[in-house]
């Protein structure tokens, strides 16, 4: 009989594989993955948070990363600093903030290293919920904002020629990026979140057709990549959440050669 923690992580990486893969998508057209790793650094500032005031590491996640995105969109708009200058400023402060917090946290002992790079085999029932939960609002508010987030993704300008708001465009991005953000940091740990979101859709780039068969390959590889990843992490005794980023990136080391050799 299958044990109930391998399905829990089964059921949260699953999860987690599909929102991150559809969302991904945004993330390279947009090529948004050092705001992504930027992003995922400040979530440990906000576990740490979280864990010392008692309100919960997922919603010191959600606080802390949105403040970080809206303090990362107010100096973009100064335009005083490179974007990567700025980005670069704000994650290494805010890891290294994150790092320092824990050790005023004088509650039971911290694995950070679950918190860097995952611990999905000790996710509880709780965190499953939030996992779903969140996903479900991140589907729904990109199912419902489909065609304003493409349109801006492929051509800013012709976007706002269009009538949208490319300002509202990239704080609802931000929104959702922080959401997974907040419910991977379990999976894959705050160092390598944003594999997840860039992997599986720089994987399915070279063979979709068109922005929904990216979206819909990408969280195909994704669920592939966390089976895959479990799967090695349980016959050889590796890390789950290294292996789960190794098993998408052999997907990748694949079929690149395969997608260059059809071109």
């Amino acid at each position: 009989m299958t044990e109930a923690f391998i399905l829990r992580a089964l059921a949260a990486g699953i999860g987690v594989a599909v929102i991150a893969g559809v969302l991904g998508c945004f993330v390279v057209w947009r090529r948004m993955a050092y705001f992504g790793d930027s992003l995922s650094h400040s979530a440990l500032l906000g576990v740490a948070l979280g864990l010392i005031t008692g309100v919960g590491s997922t919603i010191g996640v959600v606080a802390v990363c949105a403040i970080f995105s809206g303090l990362l969109v107010w100096l973009r708009q100064q335009r005083t600093l490179a974007a990567d200058t700025l980005l670069g400023v704000l994650a290494h402060s805010a890891l290294a903030a994150g790092i320092m917090a824990f050790s005023f946290f004088d509650g039971p002992p911290v694995r950070l290293y679950g918190y860097l790079f995952g611990d999905i085999l000790v996710v509880s029932n709780n965190q499953l919920l939030w996992v779903y939960a969140g996903g479900i609002a991140v589907l729904t508010l990109l199912i419902a904002n489909w065609q304003m987030l493409t349109l801006t993704a492929i051509h800013e300008d012709l976007a706002a020629s269009e009538g949208i708001n490319p300002l509202h465009a990239n704080l609802l991005l931000m929104l959702l990026m922080t959401i997974v953000v907040a419910i991977s940091i379990r999976i894959v740990g705050a160092l390598l979140i944003t594999s997840l979101l860039i992997i599986p859709a720089a994987t399915a780039r070279q063979f979709a057709k068109s922005p929904t068969s990216m979206a819909a390959i990408a969280a195909a590889v994704g669920v592939l990549a966390v089976i895959g990843g479990l799967t090695m992490s349980l016959h050889i005794d590796t890390p789950a959440g290294p292996s789960i980023v190794s098993a998408a990136a052999l997907m990748f080391a694949v079929t690149f050669p395969l997608s260059q050799r059809s071109q």
